[in-house]
């Protein structure tokens, strides 16, 4: 395989910068997102705002964009009488929005930094059942099915030509079996497979995490490996067992360190992300090369995370 997105991205950088929360964001400008399809319903009710956030990413210094694909499925748009067509449309619309920030943002802002890159979201099953799943894996369905139910909208969104996918959040170790096993009917694609985790050795299911890693490295388009949506406390752990089984580039994008309560449908605990340089720092040492911040973090935090990784780059 010639060198693809990530790979070309990483020659040039010794640490990439992922973008921050979507769903805070848009909650934070006005969006009520107590709905099934979470940050999805904003690709149907106000798609400029979602183009927006991704603005204010790139202009914090992310080298790389999540899509508003997260909660967005077929299915699920079909619940909420949107024809398939329209549905797989919508999905795309969470592509394009990415890449019209993209390409606005470069047109004035390509010195110094590095073109930054398109991942299109595919989050877990659970997202789609809506129900906090995705925090146990716990599905009951077999690779195979879980194949059945990825293969349409994995095909939409490669239609829509990101740079990869981010397989995401994802809590157990057949689903990612599902979603590696499916790239190879999209040999043009490249993905990173993200799990969550329960503590600093287990995946949300409670597998070994250097177990998964280790299956996931023997993928040639599984291009990177990582946790995310998960407590900062646990990446050293996560990230050294990862390093331990391959040498494929590790990425983490941590929540803040709270837990999402999905029967109350909000965050309890306390963050955890108030220095997220210095923990930055760590996970670097530990291995990591891509990093970010999901659920509750924000533009400051990665404008936070641009800058030591501009110096990084600088020595």
């Amino acid at each position: 395989m010639a060198a693809h997105p990530l790979a070309r991205a990483l020659a040039q950088r010794p640490v990439l910068v992922l973008d921050g929360a979507l769903a805070t964001e848009l909650e934070r400008r006005g969006c009520c997102l107590v709905d099934p399809l979470w940050s999805a319903k904003v690709l149907v009710e106000n798609p400029a705002l979602i183009a927006a956030v991704h603005a204010d990413y790139f202009a914090a210094g992310a080298d790389v964009a999540i899509t508003a694909s997260y909660q967005a499925t077929i299915p699920g748009f079909m619940a909420r009488g949107f024809s398939e067509e329209e549905a797989i449309a919508l999905l795309q619309r969470s592509v394009a929005l990415a890449r019209l920030a993209r390409d606005k943002f470069w047109q004035s802002h390509s010195s110094g930094r590095i073109y930054p890159l398109i991942a299109a979201s595919i989050g877990p099953y659970g997202a789609y059942l809506h129900d906090g799943s995705e925090y146990r894996g716990n599905y009951g369905l077999s690779v195979s099915e879980l194949m059945v139910f990825h293969r349409p909208r994995m095909a939409a969104l490669a239609a829509a030509r990101p740079d990869l996918f981010a397989c995401e959040t994802i809590p157990c170790l057949d689903e990612a079996r599902a979603l590696a096993a499916l790239l190879a009917e999209f040999p043009e694609m490249t993905a990173w497979i993200s799990f969550s985790a329960r503590n600093e050795s287990q995946t949300a299911r409670g597998e070994p995490i250097g177990e998964c890693a280790a299956e996931m490295a023997a993928h040639p388009q599984v291009v990177a490996i990582g946790i995310n949506c998960t407590a900062p406390r646990f990446l050293p752990g996560l990230i050294s067992a990862i390093r331990s089984v391959t040498e494929k580039p590790i990425v983490v994008y941590p929540n803040s360190g709270e837990t999402y309560d999905p029967l109350k449908h909000c965050w309890v605990g306390v963050a955890e992300v108030d220095d997220f340089v210095a923990q930055a720092e760590q996970w670097y040492a530990a291995g990591a090369r891509l990093i970010g911040g999901c659920c509750r973090t924000t533009p400051e935090h990665i404008r936070a995370l641009a800058a030591w990784a501009a110096r990084l780059a600088a020595h």
